[in-house]
């Protein structure tokens, strides 16, 4: 698709922008935000295709923001007709508002992925005899394998972003995903295991025979360590985190408490605590949306923003929170290009993109020695966070014990709970091997879903409550 989706309305441009303007007379901010999407999923489960299903969508998004007042309408339809309904909703909240536009977001050429449609290539036949090939390899490489289920999605997307001056920003967004999972038996017992990859490009990359191999190896092997694990135990124990994916607890935890909407509310853990030592020593956690092909990565944010390298927390210390347009100008700070939403059907809000410890100087060998009697996370699955107390629990998907500094037992039903902010004091030792994910997580947020990344080294952390299954 190369012509753009303003021309796609059944008015003119300068029409559209005419209009546009009338509406966000007197407003500070807003924006029409226009989104054309194309969607593809396939589902291998049980020896058979189970679902394929695809999709389009598309639409816009008309805002006005008035102060801490958001006037917000979206229709499906492009046209003059849905255009004026929207308006008529919409310029309701600048009522008796004589707010001065806010300054267009600044340009940018950087470009984080190609624009090509993942989806037409490979061709869906061979897509289906991809994950036919997986799960044969699956089931003939182990005999205690009694179910595969494999997945492919593709989504290609297009957005615009049109100011009352004219000014037109246009971002095109591939993003693929392969994941396997895996159920392994032993006599009356089932363990379950899973591995994915991702990130802003083709299908081409995980079509490779060794990359989706060592996926779906990944999976087989998390299922085949589950089967050996024993209760997890409860008390109070120092915890070594594995680097990559157990960051997710660090974005919901920490990361959630650290965009604006909360903390200009005063709602987060982290409200009014700017400048203060809210984390260890060495601890330092970015937002990073210029990561290219990256998950969480975006050129602009929903509201045209480039998105950056935000620094959070630096040595401990809270030094910024992630911004959209209007929770920026309410606290007199920049945007910082958080500014997201799932769709044209939806506002956009301070979201996270991809965020991570960083690195420190210990090696991940040195921080599993430094453990007497311990529990080593290696991934996580699910978990659940207060953000005005900072509260959280988080499940183990993969876990060990450890004794004298070694790695022992696997064990299955290890719940970590306690308080981001207080856990972040806890972080004792900072390895040197920061790792991304591997391109498959998803933050959801008054109701709204979009793309992240996560990220850290290995951790370990001082005296962390566990919740556990032995008896």
């Amino acid at each position: 698709m190369t012509a753009s989706l303003i021309e796609r309305f059944d008015i003119s441009r300068a029409e559209i922008e005419a209009l546009l303007g009338d509406t966000l007379r007197g407003a500070d901010d807003g924006e029409l935000f226009v989104e054309y999407r194309e969607q593809e999923s396939l589902v291998f489960d049980n020896g058979r295709l189970k679902a394929g299903n695809f999709s389009t969508d598309g639409g816009f998004g008309l805002r006005a923001v008035a102060g801490e007042a958001v006037g917000f309408a979206h229709s499906g339809e492009l046209s003059l007709a849905a255009l004026k309904r929207a308006a008529s909703v919409v310029s309701a909240v600048r009522a008796g508002h004589h707010g001065i536009m806010a300054e267009a977001p600044a340009g940018t050429n950087m470009r984080l992925y190609g624009d090509e449609n993942p989806i037409p290539s490979p061709p869906f036949e061979t897509k289906v005899r991809l994950l036919q090939e997986i799960d044969a390899y699956l089931r003939g490489k182990d005999a205690e394998v009694r179910q595969v289920s494999v997945s492919i999605s593709a989504l290609w997307q297009v957005v615009e972003i049109l100011r009352a001056d004219g000014r037109l920003v246009r971002d095109v967004r591939p993003l693929v995903r392969l994941n396997v999972s895996v159920v392994a038996g032993r006599g009356e017992r089932q363990e379950s295991g899973s591995q994915g990859s991702g990130g802003r490009t083709g299908l081409a990359e995980f079509m490779q025979e060794r990359n989706w191999k060592a996926i779906a190896d990944e999976a087989l092997r998390q299922a085949k360590v589950n089967l050996e694990a024993v209760p997890a135990p409860a008390g109070s124990f120092d915890i070594v985190l594995g680097s990559g994916w157990p960051g997710v607890m660090l974005h919901e935890a920490v990361g959630h408490g650290l965009e604006g909407d909360f903390n200009r509310k005063k709602t987060s853990a982290f409200a009014g605590l700017m400048g203060q030592q809210v984390a260890a020593r060495g601890v330092t956690v970015v937002d990073d949306g210029t990561i290219a092909e990256r998950r969480g990565s975006l050129s602009v944010d929903d509201e045209g923003t480039p998105t950056a390298r935000n620094v959070l927390i630096e040595d401990g210390k809270l030094v910024g929170y992630m911004q959209d347009r209007q929770n920026a100008r309410l606290m007199g700070v920049a945007a910082t290009g958080n500014g997201r939403r799932e769709s044209y059907s939806h506002a956009p809000m301070p979201r996270m993109t991809n965020t991570m410890m960083l690195a420190g100087d210990r090696t991940p060998a040195e921080i599993i020695a430094s453990v007497k009697d311990g529990i080593y996370a290696v991934s996580f699955g699910g978990g659940q966070v207060d953000i005005t107390s900072g509260k959280f629990v988080f499940g183990c998907t993969e876990a060990y014990r450890i004794r004298g500094g070694l790695v022992q037992e696997p064990i299955k039903g290890a719940m970590l709970i306690g308080n981001g902010p207080e856990a972040m004091h806890r972080v004792s030792m900072i390895g040197n091997d920061l790792a991304l994910d591997m391109g498959v997580g998803m933050c959801g947020k008054a109701g709204q879903s979009v793309p992240v990344g996560v990220g850290q080294p290995h951790l370990r952390m001082d005296a962390v409550t566990v919740g556990g299954t032995q008896a």
